[in-house]
């Protein structure tokens, strides 16, 4: 490929920036430009639920140069979203229309996860060494406006990523204005702190070594990098943080802007930010913190360089996401045999009928995990699984999917064992698209007959032989075991599974010869 320029905006709390990118197959990516504007959106948003309109009017002003920016660049293209800010306003639907129509800029508010997730590719792209990295304990977080994210590491699969709602904006605006002074200040959120860490080390953390501690936070990073200059990466040691933790975690604002020469914006938000590194360096044992100079920016660029095959992605993001349903099926008690044989059985199923479904590699990760969640259910309730395991989906995050495709995965596990609900009737309770709802009716139907295949949960079909011959969808399995039960599950399910492929599915068994 040619050289391209990519163009990453991103609303954020306290500003908003536009980074440009040029990217190539021999170089990679890298950033030519940045331009980034004070507009405080987080303590409109998180305090009164609505942006203002001089804020509103603020933004779209800021917008519309950068577009005018990346009309003079010729920019091949560009991605524009919105983080917390956007997406906890009760207007959020309406702010996004508007900024769309005034700005000819199509504007996507991230979910949280989604948000998460490219600050974990950001940080990914930085360094080759990244799955060195997060072979041994590691956690990264996201010290954000609004909330605190913790992502953990172990032999370098991600065991878990939860949201905690403490942020440095909302924590400032809501506890500052209570506290007596700036000791009263630090001892009321460390003992918040103290109080979700607890937790968190309870349910997710338990016995685990967090040797590497990495966070995301530019007003670290400007700190730090005033006080080490000259310093590359910029690795902080744990005696190096204390002693600035010290010096700044009694000051105010305008004491931190003189002091260390950072802007005033970034000093309002320092204090609690060290506050939650410090409480982060106690709580998992580590040595010292890495504060990389990264952004969702780097994360979109990333994303960009990947599908136009100028960088090639030395980790598997995808296995990730794998690896996160992995963690909340065993949350819940699932039976890992049970769900590996689904797995394995929907997956072979979904490859040998591309043809009829004609979903492509994202539909597939959907697919595999909704056999990985649908047991998930009963460890609410054995009579009600279904709604339970609905419920139970929606109210968690899956890091990298956006809400649309929790829905998904969430209505496809529902209905694995539910009776089928037709659009008009799922339209009245839920905000599914018709290509959305198609989606589910597709994985539904291949889940359905998986989850036939081992309703003994013996595991007695393995190694599972599709062909589609005719109007048949042949599951062919050699095996001396009786599948009567296996059989009987598989006709009786198999209704939708005509409805929506015209085909019916067939348990062909054939006997192993025996030496």
């Amino acid at each position: 490929m040619a050289v391209k320029l990519f163009a990453s905006v991103v609303i954020g709390s306290t500003e908003t920036e536009m980074k440009v990118y040029e990217i190539s197959p021999r170089k990679g990516f890298h950033m030519i430009d940045c331009v980034n504007r004070r507009i405080d959106l987080g303590v409109d948003a998180y305090e009164r639920g609505s942006l203002s309109t001089e804020k509103l009017e603020r933004l779209v002003e800021t917008l519309n140069e950068y577009h005018k920016i990346m009309d003079g660049l010729h920019v091949d293209g560009y991605r524009m979203v919105g983080t917390s800010a956007l997406r906890e306003i009760r207007t959020g639907l309406i702010v996004k229309d508007l900024i769309e129509r005034r700005t000819g800029l199509e504007l996507t508010i991230l979910s949280n996860s989604e948000q998460r997730f490219l600050d974990y590719k950001s940080i990914a792209s930085l360094t080759e060494s990244f799955e060195q990295v997060i072979k041994k304990g590691t956690a990264i977080v996201d010290i954000g406006g609004s909330s605190l994210q913790i992502s953990m590491f172990d032999k370098d699969k991600l065991i878990t990523t939860q949201n905690v709602r403490i942020g440095k904006i909302a924590s400032r605006s809501k506890f500052y204005p209570l506290a007596k002074n700036n000791e009263h200040f630090e001892s009321l959120l460390q003992e918040l702190l103290d109080h979700e860490l607890n937790g968190f080390e309870k349910l997710y953390q338990k016995d685990r070594k967090i040797s590497t501690l990495i966070a995301t936070n530019k007003e670290l990073h400007a700190l730090f990098h005033t006080l080490y200059p000259d310093r590359k990466g910029m690795t902080v040691t744990r005696e190096e943080f204390e002693s600035a933790y010290e010096q700044i975690v009694h000051m105010n604002a305008e004491e931190i802007t003189k002091n260390y020469s950072i802007p005033f914006e970034y000093a309002l938000a320092v204090v609690p930010s060290a506050i939650t590194c410090r409480a982060l360096l106690h709580r998992f044992e580590s040595d010292g913190v890495w504060l990389p100079a990264v952004s969702i920016s780097d994360g979109l660029a990333y994303d960009y360089a990947v599908a136009n095959k100028a960088v090639n992605s030395q980790h598997s993001f995808d296995e990730d996401i794998i690896a996160a349903s992995r963690s909340i099926a065993k949350r819940y008690k699932s039976n890992q045999p049970h769900i590996r044989n689904v797995e394995e059985n929907s997956l072979a199923i979904f490859d040998k009928m591309k043809k009829f479904h004609q979903l492509g590699r994202r539909e597939r990760l959907l697919l595999q995990i909704s056999a990985i969640l649908h047991n998930c259910g009963k460890y609410i309730s054995l009579t009600d699984v279904a709604d339970c395991a609905y419920n139970i989906l929606m109210a968690t995050e899956i890091i990298g999917l956006n809400h649309a495709e929790r829905q998904i995965v969430a209505n496809v596990v529902r209905f694995n064992t539910a009776e089928f609900s037709y659009y008009d009737d799922l339209a009245l309770i839920s905000s599914v698209s018709r290509e959305e709802y198609i989606v589910i009716a597709k994985l539904t139907a291949i889940l359905r007959a998986a989850n036939a295949l081992d309703r003994s949960h013996h595991q007695r079909i393995k190694d599972l032989n599709v062909s589609v011959k005719n109007d048949k969808l042949i599951l062919g399995v050699s095996s001396d075991e009786d599948l009567t039960l296996e059989r009987g599950t598989l006709e009786e399910k198999d209704s939708l599974f005509e409805e929506v492929y015209n085909l019916k599915p067939v348990l062909r068994q054939t006997r192993q010869i025996r030496k």
